[in-house]
């Protein structure tokens, strides 16, 4: 077992490696949608590339998750397979938001045989879903046009 400060240690070399090996900046928060960012997420058991749409305003949020939706098929077909979509994904806070995710599963940021994988997994993943939104961030922005 790692203690805290171990633990803490191991998770900012692994995210300073994974940003030397893949040298380039995220959009992440920089959509220009309020509360709509791309994260990524690493733990002892899985790496995931995430789209949080947490928006206050239910009716908004679901809106920008339907609009996602609606491209599921272009998104899957010609970016990124095997997405999860969850209209009402709950927080450990007891948030709710919407949550549209890729994972793979059975890997370890403490492991550091893991590393390379992880990260290789993360950049194909992010970078797939940025040219995504890229592509159609126009229809997406705009709340006037329906899905």
């Amino acid at each position: 077992m790692y203690s805290k400060e171990e633990v803490q240690r191991l998770k900012r070399e692994f995210w300073i490696d994974f940003a030397e090996k893949y040298p380039r900046k995220w959009i992440l928060y920089d959509t220009k949608i309020k509360d709509f960012s791309f994260k990524f997420y690493a733990d002892n058991k899985k790496a995931q590339v995430l789209i949080d749409i947490e928006h206050r305003n239910d009716e908004i949020r679901i809106i920008y998750f339907e609009k996602l939706e609606s491209l599921k098929t272009i998104l899957e077909d010609d970016f990124v397979k095997d997405l999860v979509f969850e209209k009402n994904f709950t927080l450990e806070s007891g948030k709710t938001i919407s949550r549209i995710w890729v994972e793979k599963n059975g890997l370890s940021i403490s492991n550091r045989s893991h590393w390379d994988e992880i990260f290789d997994f993360l950049f194909e993943k992010m970078n797939a879903l940025e040219m995504f939104f890229f592509e159609y961030c126009d229809y997406i922005r705009d709340l006037e046009m329906n899905t």
